[in-house]
């Protein structure tokens, strides 16, 4: 349930109204606008009297909403959330690219990579130390190493880092990392995405195999029940019956993930295709369906990187999709 307020409603009164609920039982969770204030409340809420709270002087309208993600939907929140990535914004405006390769595998590699995805103009570092890896044989990263490596490329850049995390027990590893990233296969690790809204960082949560939206938003309500609203969605492709790409680049999901959350939304069109010709126009088609950011997989020589080579872009061709991209979005 949600209860819009007057803008007459001054702070005493909202305090009380918030107490009453708390009372009942109810949580109240506070959205400030531009023009009003959103309470929403989670909890049992089917005792709660509309026409009594309809009959409140500070009362706009109450609506009853009957999505399971509360703190993720925009009934709750209307205005976008805008995350904070080390500085570089996301969402209500703002567009971010973040770029930088599959795996970190050396200290001269990410720092070149780091050093010509920026000289292109993306704004954060994307690249892997902890890897999830369907075969055991494949690589799995240099793990603390790899962390380490980042922040060094961080230092030699400026960008601000975008890496993923595995399990709960990495977190004391990621206390200088600026963005957890929670891959697609861990979407729905529970414990992992408890412990990830335990800490004040943000968070950019990748959708499932085969998750649908709902299921994705469910997990973003995971993070945000424990206190951290700092969640970044990204959509990765999903699976398919198609065999010619990786994954089905499910773009219709942008705008309607925009509709019914107020949380950024970008869109990843390396794992969605795995093929590197088709970055360039997906990743324009992802910029005009309204995505609040891209992220781009980029390595100095895509064929002899350790993993996700053949969906790479060597920094030209890199240059070249930002080039895209940035025509594209004079047009919105």
């Amino acid at each position: 349930m949600i209860a819009v307020l007057k803008s007459s409603a001054t702070p005493q009164q909202v305090a009380n109204l918030a107490e009453w609920f708390e009372k009942q039982g109810i949580r109240v969770n506070e959205t400030k606008g531009e023009y009003c204030t959103v309470l929403g409340l989670i909890g049992d809420t089917t005792r709660v009297d509309m026409d009594l709270l309809q009959g409140l002087d500070i009362i706009e309208s109450v609506t009853r909403i009957s999505d399971p993600f509360k703190k993720a939907n925009r009934k709750f929140h209307p205005e976008d959330t805008i995350v904070d990535i080390g500085g570089v914004k996301v969402g209500g405006g703002n567009f971010v690219v973040m770029a930088g390769p599959c795996s970190v595998e050396s200290e001269e590699q990410i720092v070149e990579t780091a050093k010509a995805v920026k000289a292109a103009g993306a704004t954060l570092l994307r690249g892997g130390a902890f890897k999830p890896r369907t075969s055991p044989y494949d690589f799995q990263g240099l793990k603390e190493e790899g962390l380490k490596l980042l922040i060094k490329a961080r230092e030699a850049t400026g960008l601000p880092i975008v890496t993923e995390i595995m399990s709960e027990d990495q977190l004391p590893y990621f206390d200088d990392i600026d963005c957890l990233q929670v891959g697609a296969r861990n979407m729905q690790n529970y414990e992992l995405l408890k412990a990830l809204g335990k800490i004040d960082k943000p968070i950019l949560l990748k959708r499932g195999l085969s998750a649908t939206m709902k299921e994705l938003l469910m997990s973003a309500e995971y993070i945000m029940a424990e206190g951290n609203s700092n969640v970044i969605l990204c959509e990765r492709g999903i699976r398919t019956y198609e065999t010619y790409t990786r994954n089905t680049f499910d773009l219709s999901a942008v705008p309607m993930l925009k509709e019914l959350t107020h949380l950024p939304v970008v869109a990843d069109p390396s794992h969605a295709t795995g093929k590197a010709s088709l970055i360039k126009p997906m990743s324009m088609a992802a910029t005009v369906s309204g995505a609040d950011g891209l992220e781009i997989e980029v390595h100095p020589c895509p064929s002899k990187a350790l993993s996700d080579g053949a969906q790479s872009l060597t920094p030209e061709q890199f240059a070249g999709v930002m080039e895209a991209i940035n025509k594209c979005r004079t047009v919105l």
